[in-house]
């Protein structure tokens, strides 16, 4: 199963809006067949893995990294395929959330003699697919936030200097968290002040992140590297009610996807923000500053992964902060994250905290 998952997780960030399934079919000890969920979301895992597993797959037993689906789409069920293929044992994690599927792929097995085992690694499962849930459950991606800051929490100098705080090795594990997310969302402040191309480089050949931009009046300059690539590499801009037609209209005509969203308190509504962002099927999102959208979704308990890289460097009090304004008069109010992992990257910290369970 532990190579289940692994091989799912190559599908992380390239098969949105679907689960990003592995699949291992083993007969008498030897592996016959992999598969993964292929990038756009078809073939699916089980799919590639009989394909690979051939006459070997009968009486085989297929570990998949999710249950297989039942509901007749693009292509039949998973489950049908593997009970055509005479798949004598399957072993699943979990239980897919989506109506479609819950619980209908395990009883379409079970009712065609197929042992069904399931539970195993399942605490594993669940974070791999944690955006693909999120999405069913909530109607919004799992969202990662990174901050990149000084020992003192600054983003940048006073005069907007911010490149580069962390080394490379710290700038490459960006790269690798860009790689395995739909998206990479940023606020129009940061997309002004740093011209980001917020694409995946020194990868190899990987599919490229949809390209997000917080926006409420579309006050983005139309000479920007995004701008000019809108037309190769997804750009969508999520954007007030109250956006200029025009605006509107030019961003449209590079290649954008426009995507609006309620405002509050004069601002956009992270909550609709990413109920947009879930509509539109993405199911994992990176968001990357600046520190008032930072703010804003940590205050809107938004963020399900909270990724620091700390570098030995202080810019003081007049550096900008990597948070903005949280509007907090109380201890007891503030956001609280969970450590579940720190680790050196270069010459960098990296923490990695999550969601804090209110009792």
């Amino acid at each position: 199963m532990a190579h289940a998952l692994a091989l799912g997780r190559r599908g992380l960030g390239r098969v949105w809006p679907n689960p990003a399934v592995g699949c291992v079919i083993v007969r008498d000890g030897r592996i016959v067949g992999r598969g993964w969920t292929q990038p756009g979301g078809r073939p699916h895992a089980e799919t590639e893995a009989l394909r690979h597993a051939g006459a070997a797959a009968r009486g085989a037993t297929a570990y998949v990294s999710l249950e297989p689906c039942a509901h007749h789409g693009a292509t039949p069920p998973c489950a049908e395929a593997l009970v055509a293929a005479g798949v004598a044992r399957v072993v699943a994690p979990l239980q897919d959330s989506d109506p479609r599927v819950s619980g209908q792929g395990f009883a379409i097995l079970r009712k065609a003699g197929v042992e069904v085992t399931t539970g195993v690694l399942a605490e594993a499962a669940a974070r791999d697919h944690a955006g693909f849930f999120l999405r069913i459950t909530r109607g919004r991606p799992f969202l990662t936030l990174k901050l990149a800051l000084s020992l003192d929490g600054r983003i940048a100098t006073a005069t907007g200097e911010s490149q580069w705080i962390t080394g490379p090795e710290a700038r490459r594990a960006v790269q690798g968290l860009r790689a395995c997310h739909d998206a990479v969302l940023v606020g129009a402040g940061t997309a002004r002040a740093d011209d980001p191309a917020l694409t995946v480089r020194d990868f190899g050949d990987v599919g490229q992140p949809v390209r997000v931009v917080a926006s409420r009046l579309i006050d983005l300059p139309l000479m920007s590297q995004m701008a000019r690539t809108a037309a190769e590499i997804p750009v969508w801009i999520c954007h007030g009610p109250d956006a200029p037609p025009e605006k509107r209209a030019a961003w449209s005509g590079l290649g954008a996807r426009l995507l609006p969203c309620a405002l509050q308190a004069g601002r956009l509504d992270p909550g609709a923000m990413l109920h947009a962002l879930g509509q539109a099927g993405l199911t994992r999102v990176l968001c990357e500053g600046g520190g008032q959208l930072a703010a804003a979704l940590l205050t809107g308990d938004l963020v399900d992964e909270l990724q620091v890289f700390t570098a030995g460097i202080a810019l003081g009090a007049e550096g900008q902060p990597g948070l903005g304004v949280l509007g907090l008069s109380r201890l007891a109010d503030a956001p609280r994250l969970r450590l579940v992992d720190i680790s050196a990257v270069g010459g960098d910290l990296r923490h990695v905290w999550t969601r804090h369970e209110k009792a």
